[in-house]
């Protein structure tokens, strides 16, 4: 395979988490992976790389804040000039917050629709451009989560993130399909991140209780009786960015290992 014909992917939020386990995945599929995260992330992002490197794949580092979407052109042309094409675009960034809706403030809300809505919108936006443009099609997959739906108490502002996601992801699904473009994302559910660690100890100081308690009562929901992993995700992932999935768009699957069903 020569470098013209591999195909190649963006990954943001890829410094750790699921975004990483997307990337090195993506990358063991063959493909060309940008890994993209904040500047305070560098040192993350280039572990990542070389893990990609040693492993036998082509990968770079670049860094961006997805609410900007100036910079997620950026990103989208450093990879073109580096890789000469993107085929894949799998808009991972996020964050999360945990509140009551009575605490929940303006700021609060602004900075996570600016990272977890607009930060999709801007990668999508600026992933169907470029692959408009190319005329070869492409797969677009974005961030959701169970939280799109279904909302959770003490979630409300990332549920109205995440069901923002759902809707933006059908629109863009139709709008683009006529280019051979098709547009998905992914819902996990409890996984064994950061950011789960996060919306355990806020749930925990506001009910008193001692920490891990969330977490664990939140897991008993899990049919497959286990708390779900990044490459559980990662593996998603892979058949949406694969020519396997091509006949499928629009959609926002859950992968939770059975807490929500549809």
């Amino acid at each position: 395979m020569t470098s013209t014909d591999q195909r190649t992917a963006i990954v943001t939020g890829a410094a750790r988490g699921i975004g990483k386990e997307i990337a090195e995945r993506l990358a063991r599929d063959g493909l060309a992976v940008a890994v993209a995260d904040l500047d305070s992330m560098r040192e993350e992002l280039d572990g990542v790389v070389q893990g990609i490197e040693r492993s036998g794949g082509r990968s770079i580092a670049l860094t961006a804040d997805v609410s900007d979407p100036e910079q997620v052109n950026a990103l989208v042309r450093d990879t073109v000039q580096r890789f000469s094409k993107l085929d894949v675009f799998a808009a991972n960034a996020g964050i999360a917050a945990v509140n009551p809706l009575l605490d929940t403030t303006l700021d609060e809300l602004d900075r996570l629709v600016r990272v977890n809505l607009y930060g999709v919108f801007n990668s999508y936006q600026a992933a169907a451009r470029q692959m408009i443009e190319q005329g070869t099609g492409g797969k677009i997959i974005g961030a959701a989560s169970i939280a799109a739906h279904k909302g959770f108490e003490m979630l409300g502002g990332y549920s109205v993130t995440k069901w923002g996601v759902r809707g933006l992801t059908q629109v863009a699904a139709q709008e683009w399909a006529k280019h051979r473009i098709t547009v998905n994302a992914y819902c996990p559910g409890i996984v064994g991140t950061a950011m789960w660690d996060l919306i355990d100890e806020k749930m925990t100081e506001q009910s008193g209780e001692e920490r891990g308690t969330a977490l664990r009562r939140f897991s008993e929901m899990i049919a497959l009786g286990r708390v779900e992993e990044p490459n559980d995700v990662a593996s998603f992932v892979s058949y949406l960015a694969s020519r396997d999935s091509d006949y499928m768009t629009g959609q926002s699957v859950l992968i939770d290992g059975g807490i929500l069903y549809s």
